[in-house]
């Protein structure tokens, strides 16, 4: 670490540089040796001076090839790590022998894939809703914007269990909470594979319908509101499990907020209408 540091000065932000400033230095030492011995003696023997400088430049130059080759693995390393850091994927990562520079490139490696893991498991957990297990509303969020690039015919359904607080206040929270999980249960095995589900928030539930008109999704909706006032499991305790719906169309992700305020009013009028049912949003 003593001489890494003494030679900072030479380039201090070109590690490879210095070393390779050092060797093309080292390898100089044969011609000024020559050339001084000459110079003591009082006698040059310029054809021997010059090949010993001309030897002297070629074996300097090829070794520091050589050397530089050397060096890429290690700052191949670098600017992985340094990928690492930015937290952007790593594409590959060369393997080493078994020699310093290999250990270097396994703990790269291990390191890698550490940070990978980690990330998809933060990307995961900030995308999942704990409670349910289906999206979260920034995970919703994000999987719409892919779906809504470009023009496209969807219908954005903003989903509240009906009297949930009362459901809390009579049963308990675990009991609200077992309701929560069911209802995200049949949002996620009922629907169609391209539709989008999530938590939207408390007892709020959010559903894209790509490629479907608006009267189109309410027929779905309403084959999924029977199936859940249908489903004994939820009334166990002598309550039944109803929800209201909003509905809103939606062409690109530009009308998102829009959207979701027209649908959120929709949910409104479903409510005060009595609940149980649903209501598209008007123009």
């Amino acid at each position: 670490m003593r001489f890494y540091k003494a030679t900072v000065f030479l380039c201090p932000n070109h590690y490879e540089r210095r070393i390779l400033l050092i060797c093309g230095s080292v390898t100089l030492v044969p011609s000024i040796a020559c050339a001084v011995l000459q110079a003591a003696s009082g006698k040059w023997d310029i054809p021997v001076l010059a090949t010993v400088l001309a030897a002297s430049v070629i074996g300097g130059g090829l070794g520091i090839w050589a050397i530089q080759a050397l060096l890429a693995p290690l700052a191949q390393a670098a600017a992985i790590l340094e990928t690492i850091q930015t937290g952007e994927p790593v594409e590959q990562i060369p393997e080493g022998g078994d020699d310093l520079v290999g250990r270097l490139l396994r703990g790269v490696a291990t390191a890698a894939n550490e940070s990978a893991a980690r990330i998809r498991r933060l990307v995961d957990a900030a995308e999942r809703d704990p409670l349910t297990g289906i999206r979260s509303r920034r995970g919703f969020d994000d999987s719409a914007r892919e779906v809504l690039l470009g023009q496209h015919t969807a219908v954005l359904a903003l989903v509240a269990v009906d009297h949930f607080a009362l459901i809390n206040e009579q049963f308990g929270r675990e009991a609200g909470d077992e309701v929560l999980r069911a209802v995200g249960w049949h949002l996620e095995s009922e629907l169609r594979r391209t539709d989008i589900t999530a938590r939207w928030s408390g007892e709020k539930f959010a559903v894209l319908l790509p490629d479907t008109l608006l009267d189109e999704a309410r027929l779905i909706m309403e084959r999924l509101r029977a199936s859940i006032a249908l489903d004994q499991s939820l009334a166990n305790q002598g309550w039944p499990v109803t929800f209201s719906c909003g509905l809103a169309p939606i062409r690109d992700y530009a009308q998102f907020d829009e959207a979701c305020s027209r649908a959120d009013a929709a949910l409104d009028d479903a409510r005060n209408g009595g609940r149980n049912r649903i209501h598209a949003a008007t123009d």
